[in-house]
């Protein structure tokens, strides 16, 4: 996702030089943020708001009708307006031994016969896999 925002400091808050040819060459700065950046295994609950140029770690849980506006680690749990770190899934440690594992990665035949193991849990025996 692009990170466009509008300005707030002009008579208009519209993006015009994002959306109609020509206008880009009025010199008006577009306010990007930069990309809005999802990792792998993301759950964001409905109505989550991540708002532009953020990243979500690997593992995160956004809550439902939440309002993302830091980047929110791997592995955490975030939720509220503005978001807030809840806790962590996982003790750092774990943490790294899974973004080590990038499990999401693997082939999909890899992923398909170890689908109980992702389920369970089991770090150590899909570290085995």
């Amino acid at each position: 996702m692009n990170g466009a925002n509008h300005r707030m400091d002009g008579v208009s808050t519209y993006p015009f030089a994002i959306f109609q040819p020509g206008w880009e060459q009025a010199g008006l700065p577009t306010g990007h943020r930069g990309d809005t950046v999802v990792g792998n295994d993301v759950w964001l609950g409905y109505g989550a708001i991540i708002l532009p140029g953020r990243h979500i770690g690997h593992g995160a849980v956004v809550g439902a009708g939440s309002v993302v506006t830091r980047d929110v680690p791997p592995y955490a749990i975030v939720g509220g307006n503005p978001a807030r770190c809840i806790r962590q899934r996982y003790p750092e440690a774990v943490v790294l031994r899974l973004l080590a594992l990038a499990w999401w990665d693997w082939p999909i035949e890899k992923i398909s016969r170890n689908v109980a193991l992702l389920a369970a849990g089991d770090i150590d025996a899909l570290e085995r896999a």
